[in-house]
């Protein structure tokens, strides 16, 4: 069992940035895949980035490559989500979400057994 707590949300002006956090509780952090997905009101939950065990390999959806990064600190049972350049449309409840099986880049949430509460994140224009 895993519990996700994600934080770093916030109100931000459009070309502003933010860093989310996502805290694990397993001791086991670095055996999870991770992946952040954000849900914008009356929308679909959609992909936004995933990272490997080790950190080593990540993927980014195209609709925020270049401007978001995703990163992972094993030592500290968190993974990272830095958002640059944010845009009015990035605006959602994003979320952190975790998988114990092997590495692959997994952009549907059912893929993962793992989620946070969310934290929210508004871009204002």
């Amino acid at each position: 069992q895993v519990e996700l707590v994600e934080s770093g949300g916030g109100l931000v002006q459009a070309g502003g940035s933010l860093r989310l956090s996502c805290a694990a509780s397993a001791r086991t952090f670095s055996s999870y895949v991770m992946g952040w997905f954000r849900q914008a009101p009356g929308q679909e939950r959609k992909f936004v980035a995933t990272i490997n065990r080790s950190g080593s390999s990540t993927y980014v959806a195209s609709s925020v490559k270049g401007r978001f990064t995703i990163s992972r600190d094993n030592a500290k049972n968190t993974v990272y989500l830095q958002m640059n350049s944010l845009k009015s449309e990035d605006t959602a409840v994003y979320y952190c979400a975790a998988d114990g099986g092997s590495w692959y880049v997994r952009v549907v949430p059912n893929e993962y057994d793992y989620w946070g509460q969310g934290t929210q994140v508004t871009v204002s224009s």
